[in-house]
């Protein structure tokens, strides 16, 4: 017995292999054995003077399978070997992995060694937990960011959006999110990133404090899409490891429209039709298979409930337009939207959140009967003093014309100090709370 074992392990596993047929634009198509493999499959292609080059079978055409590389073409010849990869598209993270910054293949790109390997392999388009075998969200999580932990109040396993327009500070409140947030492990998803602002975010915004219990992956704009969108996923996969080993998990991904960017040139390469503005259907299919693997832990056989991840997501809308395809249908699928906006970035308040247009939907049930009135008296003066604000800046609201917009003006300054924040500040949730009641109150001095 012992020798027919030994036997088989000498065997070769099946190889498949195919060849080169054309090259055209972001998709090679090639011939041969690779058509009977499923999209999703991963190969190597041969290259002249060049290390072989990664792939991915993104779909058929006849006879033919459509690759995508996940770099540049170069090198690449006209009959050129195509060979399979044994092993599926995986990772073994451990938390050794935190204060390292990896690609999106899980290598190293830091400078600080090889990484260590754990035991069990992650898939890195894995699927959601089933609704019904998952957790519930737990409890309320402190953000350290005053005007998240009192108008957003944020549960343990919610996922939230940040909409903001390139240049509004979406990045800047991430770096705070990560270094202050209440949590054991910080994964960052750096999608699409400028390159030059890679370095920037890692040692000024996030820090070396920050950076000890985080796991940043990093795909930049001048990269091949298929790498991008990989980054996204490889993003989830380490969360989810990480979750798995009963820590508490904060996912922050910029940005999930880049994603979307990435996954839309792809499915016009392969032949999809595009919708609206350009993006092919298999963004709006996509999406929600990414961001629902975030939220609460699935139930394990024992009863117990692995470590919440807890998402927070930014959108860059197109033109600060926030009902573009994909904020719109991102909306629809998180548990809450924090609203960023220029005009106020543009007044000096940073964050420049945009407290009324923003909504956690687990709220109010997660605040405390005396905290629930806070905030609905501050989004009352606020909304009030909204509401005439232009009247108020040229001189035509004539004082003592309406009692509640008087006192509106009077608590502004004091109200627009709390929603203004450092970013290396921070404020706990009860703090937080205090704080606003307190300028309620009018003990603002």
């Amino acid at each position: 017995m012992r020798s027919l074992i030994a036997a088989v392990e000498r065997i070769e596993p099946l190889s498949v292999s195919g060849r080169v047929a054309a090259v055209n634009g972001l998709l090679i198509e090639a011939r041969g054995g690779l058509t009977h493999l499923p999209v999703g499959a991963r190969a190597e292609i041969e290259r002249r003077n060049a290390e072989p080059l990664p792939a991915e079978v993104v779909g058929f055409r006849e006879t033919r399978a459509l690759l995508m590389p996940f770099g540049p073409v170069e090198g690449v010849a006209p009959g050129a070997e195509i060979q399979i990869r044994p092993e599926g598209a995986n990772v073994r993270p451990t938390k050794a992995w935190l204060g390292r910054i990896v690609d999106a293949f899980g290598q190293p790109i830091d400078g600080k060694g090889p990484l260590p390997q754990g035991q069990a392999a992650y898939p890195l388009r894995a699927a959601p937990p089933a609704a019904h075998a998952r957790g519930r969200v737990g409890e309320r999580l402190d953000l350290g960011v005053r005007a998240m932990n009192v108008f957003t109040t944020t549960c343990r396993g919610q996922r939230l959006g940040i909409f903001a327009g390139s240049g509004v500070g979406k990045s800047v409140l991430l770096s705070m999110l990560a270094r202050e947030a209440t949590c054991d492990a910080v994964v960052v998803g750096l999608i699409g990133e400028r390159g030059r602002e890679v370095r920037e975010f890692i040692e000024e915004t996030l820090g070396e404090e920050g950076l000890k219990r985080a796991v940043v992956v990093v795909a930049t704009s001048d990269e091949p899409a298929l790498k991008r969108r990989q980054a996204a996923y490889m993003t989830l996969a380490v969360a989810e490891a990480l979750r798995d080993q009963d820590l508490e998990v904060l996912c922050l991904m910029d940005s999930v429209t880049r994603f979307a960017m990435a996954q839309r040139e792809i499915g016009l390469a392969a032949g999809e039709p595009p919708t609206t503005k350009g993006y092919t259907p298999t963004v709006f299919t996509e999406l929600p298979k990414l961001l629902e693997r975030a939220g609460p832990g699935p139930i394990r056989p024992d009863g117990t409930t692995a470590g919440p991840i807890t998402g927070l997501f930014t959108v860059l809308v197109d033109g600060d337009d926030h009902n573009e395809p994909i904020a719109d249908a991102v909306r629809g699928i998180l548990d809450g939207h924090i609203v960023m906006e220029r005009g106020i970035a543009e007044r000096g308040r940073f964050p420049a959140i945009n407290v009324l247009k923003s909504i956690s939907r687990t709220m109010p049930g997660c605040q405390l009967p005396h905290e629930r009135e806070i905030v609905k008296a501050a989004r009352q003066t606020l909304a009030a003093y909204s509401n005439m604000e232009e009247l108020i800046r040229i001189g035509a609201y004539r004082a003592g014309s309406d009692p509640q917009i008087d006192r509106a003006i009077a608590l502004n300054p004091a109200l627009e100090g709390f929603l203004s924040q450092d970013k290396d500040e921070a404020t706990s949730l009860d703090d937080s709370f205090g704080g606003l009641d307190a300028i309620l109150a009018g003990d603002f001095a």
